[in-house]
């Protein structure tokens, strides 16, 4: 299974925040953002912590896709 952000970005451009804003406003770290942006895996407190800058659910940041 992999994971998609794509969601994660939209909200951003429709909440007008750059991604480097939405780091620093969650307190993760580059190497987190990276994998946010190559849509590698990342732990459930990151989502969390996303979750809480953004007034979102996961769900509405991620969506899991299933590999055939």
């Amino acid at each position: 299974m992999a994971v998609s952000y794509n969601k994660l970005w939209k909200l951003l451009i429709d909440k007008n925040m750059k991604k480097m804003e939405l780091k620093k406003a969650a307190g993760i770290g580059s190497t987190t953002l990276s994998k946010l942006s190559k849509n590698q895996p990342v732990s459930m407190e990151v989502m969390i912590k996303l979750c809480g800058v953004l007034g979102c659910n996961i769900g509405d940041i991620m969506d899991v896709i299933e590999n055939n």
